[in-house]
């Protein structure tokens, strides 16, 4: 039996999660088909080995994610510690393109939708997917903060922003956590957002940290996706750039095979090295690979391997924009 996933703290006076968390996304296809029945059977044996943080969103699958979510922790509320987000509203024939609406209004309209569809009475934690520009991050938290006072939601975070509009929110109402993609070819974070999270007592939820699979040796042969994965919109996983990334990632099994370890592991336990504020929320449908990411909580990488990692995936050497433009304007828009 593998030894239970240690606990870190998300901020301050966060919830007190596993190290290791699940995202949900993948199960309502955003990387190629899925199964429910197997998505269910992978969030359930998460919880068996000790997962606690599970990361949903409204827009994931236009509710058909925290509906799926809900199912799979029907009974057993209290193992979980329960994510959601709002704020992402998706244009009708417009491809992947989004507005944002983080109006009072929204938000309590939004918490509702998503207890509902959840079964559950209270999120633990209620994440603002963008910054609405439209609206000022201060009316928009004060509404997020009434449904903590409400009952509905335990503590607020925010999704892919800057130190600027973070400090404004907390400013508000304490923010427990930021989720921001952070993995070994995504380290934007680390100039300022990291030392503004550890000054404010604020933790970190890292969203694809295999590098949307290809840290953990997906698309080693060639882009082989599926109809609907949304790695074809991505720039990093185009041609001509996707070959050079391909090279970050012999890298890291280069070092992991030295280790025995999987590249998955190996990726994560990098971003486990790099803060105990700092939780993943790796994303899989599969229960093998489930296994293999957890089995990352055992691994403490040495020195010398966390150098050769990040000498392995400077700045440099990672080619293409994490988004297209029109998507990367609502992560600037958080700045």
């Amino acid at each position: 039996m593998a030894p239970p996933l240690p606990d870190r703290t998300l901020g301050a006076d966060g919830p007190v999660v596993a190290s290791i968390g699940l995202g949900a996304m993948g199960f309502s296809g955003g990387y190629g088909a899925a199964d429910d029945a197997e998505s269910i059977g992978t969030i359930r044996r998460a919880l068996d080995l000790g997962v606690t943080l599970l990361d949903t969103a409204d827009v994931y699958g236009l509710g058909h994610n925290e509906r799926l979510v809900g199912r799979a922790v029907a009974g057993r509320r209290d193992d979980v510690v329960l994510a959601t987000k709002f704020g992402l509203v998706p244009l009708p024939g417009q491809g992947p393109a989004f507005e944002v609406d983080a109006r009072p209004a929204r938000v309590r309209e939004a918490i509702d939708d998503s207890l509902r569809r959840l079964g559950v009475d209270e999120v633990d934690l209620y994440f603002l997917h963008r910054v609405d520009p439209r609206v000022p991050i201060e009316e928009t938290i004060g509404a997020m903060g009434d449904l903590v006072s409400a009952g509905k939601v335990k503590h607020l975070g925010l999704s892919e922003v800057g130190p600027g509009m973070l400090r404004r929110a907390h400013a508000v109402h304490p923010i427990a956590a930021v989720q921001s993609e952070y993995a070994l070819w995504t380290r934007d974070v680390e100039a300022d957002l990291l030392p503004t999270l550890r000054e404010l007592g604020v933790g970190l939820v890292a969203f694809s940290p295999l590098g949307r699979g290809l840290l953990a040796g997906a698309l080693a042969d060639g882009p082989d996706l599926d109809d609907g994965d949304i790695r074809q919109g991505l720039p990093r996983f185009q041609a001509g750039h996707l070959d050079r990334n391909r090279r970050i990632a012999e890298s890291v099994a280069a070092i992991a095979a030295d280790r025995g370890a999987t590249p998955a592991q190996i990726s994560l336990a990098w971003v486990l090295a790099k803060w105990d504020g700092v939780v993943p929320i790796p994303g899989t449908r599969r229960v093998a690979r489930l296994e293999e990411n957890l089995a990352a909580a055992e691994i403490v990488l040495t020195p010398d391997e966390l150098a050769r990692l990040e000498q392995a995936a400077v700045a440099e050497r990672v080619s293409g924009a994490r988004y297209p433009e029109a998507l990367q304007r609502l992560v600037d828009q958080g700045r």
